[in-house]
Parts: C-alpha cells; sequence; structure tokens
C-alpha cells in the first residue's frame, strides 16, 4: 500500500510521469520505487518516512534460473538406481515371535504325557520284588496280609500332586512368555523364546568351529532354558511359602510362644536358598549338556538330550558337592 501510494502521489506532481518518452525512465523509477515500498513495508512504522532504520539485508535470488536439469533427480529412474547395488539387497532380520497356547499344558496329549510320567514315578517302585529271602523268614515274624497288601492311595495322591505341580509350572511360563513379549524389547523376547533345537540345526549349517558351537548352543540354551527354571522357581517358591503360613497358622492353635515363627521363618529361608540353588544349577548344567549333546551327537536331538540330562543332574550333583564339602544339607 505504500508504494502505491508515492507512484500516486508522483504522478499527481507530474503529469508527463507516463509520457511516451519517459517510459524507459518511469521504469527504472518504478523498480527503484517498488524496492523502496517494499524496504519500507518491513521497515518499523515509526520510521518508514525516513528509512533510517537498520539496513535489513534483502537478496535477491532467481534458484530456478541458476539450477541445471543435472541437478533435478529423476524420480522415474530412483528405483532403478537404487536396486542395482547390493547394500540394498540386505534385508534386515525380522523376529518371528510365536506364542504358545496359555492353557497348553491342559492340552490332551501334553496332559497325557505329563500324567502317564507322574503315575510312573510312583507306581513303578511298588513293582520292585521283595528282596526278603526264606531265612529272613525264618528268623523275623511275617507280617500279617493286611499289612503286606499294598498301599495304592498315596502314590496315587503324589502322582495327582505330581501332575498339579507340572501343569502350574507351565502355566506360569506360559505366562511369563507374555509380559516378556509385551515389556521386554522384541529382539530379547525372541530370543528367550527360541526353538533351541532348531536353533542348534541352524548353528551346525554354518560351519562354525567345534568350541564356538559349543559356546553359542549353550549360550542359547540359556537363554531359552531361563524362563523354564524362572517358572519351577517360583511354583517351589510359593508352595514353601503356602506349607510355612500352614504350619503358623497350625501352631497358633497349640501355643502362643513366638519362638515357633522365628525357627519356621529360618528355615523357609534355608528352603528357599536351596530352590534357588538347585534351580541355578539346573539352569546352568542344561545349558552345557545341551552344548556337549550337540557337539557329540545330532544337533537337535542331541540338544534335547543333555539339556534334559543336565537338567536332572545339576541340583542332585551341586546338592552332593555341598554335602560334601560343606555339611549342607539342600
Amino acid at each position: 500500500m505504500a508504494g502505491i501510494a508515492i507512484i500516486l502521489d508522483l504522478w499527481r506532481k507530474n503529469p508527463s510521469f507516463c509520457s511516451p518518452h519517459t517510459a524507459l525512465h518511469s521504469s527504472g523509477l518504478l523498480s527503484a520505487t517498488a524496492a523502496a515500498a517494499s524496504a519500507a513495508a518491513a521497515a518499523p512504522f515509526a520510521s518508514r518516512f525516513l528509512f533510517g532504520s537498520p539496513k535489513i539485508p534483502v537478496a535477491y535470488c532467481d534458484a530456478g534460473a541458476a539450477i541445471t536439469e543435472d541437478y533435478i533427480p529423476n524420480f522415474g529412474k530412483v528405483p532403478g538406481i537404487i536396486f542395482q547395488h547390493d547394500a540394498i539387497k540386505c534385508t534386515t532380520k525380522e523376529y518371528n515371535i510365536e506364542l504358545k497356547p496359555l492353557f497348553s499344558a491342559f492340552e490332551l496329549r501334553a496332559l497325557a504325557m505329563t500324567s502317564l510320567r507322574s503315575f510312573l514315578m510312583f507306581y513303578l517302585p511298588l513293582l520292585e520284588p521283595d528282596m526278603s529271602t526264606e531265612e529272613d523268614d525264618d528268623d523275623f515274624p511275617q507280617d500279617s496280609p493286611e499289612q503286606r497288601r499294598l498301599d495304592l492311595v498315596v502314590p496315587f495322591k503324589k502322582s495327582v500332586k505330581q501332575i498339579v505341580r507340572e501343569t502350574t509350572v507351565v502355566t506360569t511360563r506360559r505366562m511369563l512368555e507374555r509380559l516378556a513379549v509385551h515389556y521386554v524389547s522384541q529382539r530379547r523376547a525372541w530370543k528367550l523364546l527360541k526353538d533351541v533345537p532348531k536353533s542348534a540345526t541352524r548353528k551346525a549349517q554354518r560351519g562354525l568351529p567345534t568350541t564356538v558351537y559349543f559356546f553359542r548352543v549353550s549360550r542359547t540354551t540359556l537363554r531359552g532354558h531361563f524362563l523354564g527354571v524362572a517358572a519351577s522357581w517360583i511354583v517351589q517358591i510359593g508352595i514353601e511359602i503356602y506349607r510355612y503360613f500352614n504350619r503358623i497358622m497350625n501352631s497358633k492353635e497349640e501355643d502362643s510362644d513366638g519362638v515357633n515363627k522365628a525357627k519356621e521363618a529360618k528355615v523357609l529361608g534355608k528352603k528357599v536358598t536351596g530352590i534357588t540353588i538347585r534351580c541355578g544349577a539346573s539352569l546352568v548344567f542344561a545349558s552345557i549338556g545341551a552344548g556337549i549333546g550337540a557337539t557329540t551327537v545330532r544337533p537337535s536331538i542331541g540338544q534335547w538330550i543333555g539339556c534334559a540330562v543336565g537338567d536332572l543332574a545339576g541340583p542332585i550333583v551341586v546338592s552332593f558337592c555341598l554335602d560334601r564339602a560343606l555339611h549342607l544339607d539342600l
């Protein structure tokens, strides 16, 4: 608006401002006037009539005239140029996490295997032959037929408790897997939930040295077996805590002394320590056994057998060593 007002004022004072013989000069004047008007519009309002405000640097640039055709990318050729490089062909690693059902322990096959294993564990000792000889029968009086009768109720109760314990451990592990997926990074959760036998087979196909292959299979087994051991630890600790409170409640009916509470708390702490040591030994020995089995036998089957053997032998070996060395009964 300031520029238009200046032009109208000049035209009113000089009528020949737009005459033909002054067209060339008027065009230059108009350009200068327009530039001055732009500068005046950018200057503070109080000093626009004098243009005495601090000078504002104005850069005139015609960027389009200086850019060549080589500078402007041809987007139609971009995909062809990009995929000509081998580096782009390397894709990022995808972590496919497959969660098993939460109540997978109650499926028909899994529950049948757990039940069969538990019943065999407690009923097979009843099938052992009687080692007593005829001389023993002559020296000692024989038991009555009622006393010889096998007690089938106690093994049945123990088998049912074992089934409940194993299904609880598996269900707790499924819960821990879901917690790991939601609260841990995707890469770490994938390592915790990895199928270890398949991973051992894939590692065997890479042609790694024996020591490197043993170390990597053991490390993978340590990660993949961690949630199972943690679930077993949680269930065992929960059972011991339940027994502790059960004994405390039963002792209140007999006497009101606080000595029993302190004693039971000490026993609970000892049992928790023993469970923790056994679970840690189970995890470590399972990892070592998996590495040994994968290197000596076929990768998949050897890893599974070594992990199972180490899981069973670890607590026994550690308990025996602590009993012999430190006289600690775990």
